[in-house]
């Protein structure tokens, strides 16, 4: 049984960015209910989880988490490993791409209406407005398709092995 746990920041910032990151999936998905609400929300919150991620990563290149169990598969392993990357990179470039894409828009980025964002200068209909269109749906995608995956886990870990993993993170 492993039960070495990540420590209360690590923890706050997992279930908070879980929280903003299924919600902005949901708005992302169901923006056309109402646009004029949804949309400046979810700008908003994928530039709070942008900084949330960065704030993550740097937190995690100076605390390392719990080790995994000695029993535990080289391929489990391997395979949370590659999910915490993929999370890592998807939670700072799925952001970064609405960010591009939303300044080429005409309208603000507002922070939850305290301010407004800085744009970058990107014209629209641009080479580069268009990748990140298109970059954002796709790895928005890819991040749903991530977490799935990763709620699966953590459920099997929980419920059918019970070694104590999902522990790790519920303090």
């Amino acid at each position: 049984m492993h039960t070495d746990h990540y420590n209360r920041v690590a923890r706050w910032l997992h279930w908070a960015m879980a929280l903003l990151i299924i919600g902005n999936m949901i708005g992302g998905l169901a923006h056309d209910i109402a646009p004029a609400t949804i949309i400046p929300l979810h700008k908003a919150s994928g530039i709070l989880i942008l900084t949330l991620a960065l704030i993550r990563f740097g937190w995690r290149l100076t605390h390392r988490p719990p080790p995994l169990p000695a029993e535990m598969a080289r391929w489990e392993k391997a395979a949370s490993h590659l999910t915490h990357l993929g999370f890592y990179a998807l939670m700072i470039v799925v952001p970064l791409t609405g960010w591009i894409m939303s300044s080429a828009s005409d309208y603000p980025i507002s922070f939850f209406g305290l301010f407004d964002v800085p744009k970058f200068d990107v014209v629209r209909d641009s080479p580069l407005a268009d990748a990140a269109h298109e970059g954002h749906e796709l790895l928005a995608f890819a991040m749903i398709g991530l977490l799935l995956l990763h709620i699966v886990a953590a459920l099997r870990h929980h419920l059918v092995l019970k070694d104590g993993i999902m522990r790790r993170m519920l303090g």
